[in-house]
């Protein structure tokens, strides 16, 4: 009787243990599952998406939307407000566009999404079902070049700063760019390329403008390419390379003066017809003329960062003098063709609209809201072309 009640109570004990030992793993799950990150869901793909470069080869017509820093201020609490009236712009315009010559194929951000990109719930709450609009309502692809709010202010690759945020951008955009062992892709980094008809198109991850692994694969890219086919090459990333705004005018922040001194030499080299960037919440818009051999060029560098952040003012003018003294063996001559406003109310939120002919394109700026009628050109049109002399 004695080893019965000795056999039952040792049962009776382990299967106490087990329901303690369950308990405490179900309490540890808990704790785990509310201390690990949630994850940033995918944006959709397209409904439309980009065909292979080869089936795109022959197109020379069309359209292409352009635009950046749409982070707010309620991130992680509601929906982009401001952002949100941009992309009814932009849905609007896909739409009439959709039956001309000129359909819109691709739009590009440069950056800024959120304002803290390691935040999963400030991607998944303010941002993700904007961007799922444009790409199923509007049916066309989605490009982000990450900003300094996106993946850190961080100027190293290896930044611990930097590695929360980078995996929330490259999970939102998964869907979106070339898969990490793609040609097209730089492996472990948010910097790829992407073409479509005559055109080809490079997003720098500019925070690290001075890592020479990237450098290396851009160079690769632009010396790979058969110009034959792709007579237009654009670029887009976050810091501009000359800005009147509070990150430009008499500053010039590191990553900057990276995509400066290391950059405008190679597109100057490969011929880069246009670079777009944000940062500072404006639109301006400057042009770079050069010689190369006996031919003059023309390079295009436009600030568009009005996508929904708290807009900026025109701070003052850069100081060019070094860089055009280290240039000068190119007879690099600049043009500010569009100053931005000093006041934030005459900087609207905005987008543009590039379309493409040929090797000719032109550029419509569109403002949003409020600034329905913003002119920056005394119209809202400029050709990114010099006139044949």
């Amino acid at each position: 009787m004695r080893i019965e009640n000795w056999e039952l109570n040792r049962v009776t004990l382990s299967a106490m243990q087990f329901v303690l030992l369950s308990i405490v793993g179900l309490i540890a799950l808990g704790t785990l599952a509310q201390t690990a990150p949630p994850q940033v869901r995918a944006i959709s793909p397209a409904k439309r998406p980009l065909p292979t470069e080869e089936a795109s080869a022959g197109i020379t017509k069309f359209s292409y939307l352009v635009y950046g820093d749409t982070r707010g201020r309620r991130d992680g609490i509601q929906l982009q407000y401001e952002h949100s009236l941009v992309a009814d712009s932009m849905l609007a315009t896909i739409k009439r566009l959709d039956a001309t010559e000129y359909p819109v194929r691709f739009i590009m951000q440069t950056g800024d999404a959120v304002v803290n990109g390691g935040d999963a719930r400030q991607w998944n709450t303010s941002f993700v079902d904007i961007i799922n609009r444009l790409t199923t309502d509007g049916g066309v692809p989605y490009f982000l070049a990450p900003g300094n709010h996106d993946v850190s202010p961080a100027t190293s690759l290896a930044s611990p700063q930097r590695q929360q945020a980078l995996r929330n951008y490259l999970d939102a955009m998964a869907q979106l760019i070339p898969s990490n062992d793609a040609q097209r892709r730089l492996a472990e980094y948010p910097t790829y390329a992407f073409a479509y008809g005559n055109t080809f198109v490079l997003a720098i991850d500019s925070n690290i403008a001075d890592d020479p692994t990237q450098f290396e694969w851009v160079k690769n890219q632009l010396e790979g390419l058969n110009r034959q086919r792709f007579v237009n090459v654009v670029a887009f990333f976050h810091h501009p390379v000359f800005s009147s705004g509070p990150h430009g005018g008499s500053r010039l922040e590191v990553p900057s003066a990276g995509m400066r001194a290391r950059y405008m030499p190679l597109f100057r080299t490969h011929h880069v017809k246009v670079l777009f960037a944000g940062h500072d919440h404006l639109f301006e818009h400057w042009v770079e003329r050069y010689i190369d051999g006996n031919r003059s060029y023309r390079m295009d560098l436009v600030v568009t960062a009005g996508g929904g952040a708290p807009l900026y003012s025109y701070q003052g003018e850069p100081d060019l003098t070094a860089y055009l003294k280290s240039n000068a063996a190119a007879k690099v001559q600049l043009e500010h063709l569009v100053k931005p406003s000093m006041s934030p109310g005459e900087n609207p939120y905005h987008y543009v609209v590039v379309r493409v002919d040929g090797e000719r394109m032109d550029l419509n700026v569109i403002g949003v809201d409020w600034g329905a009628s913003f002119q920056p050109y005394r119209s809202n049109r400029v050709d990114l072309n010099d006139a044949p002399r």
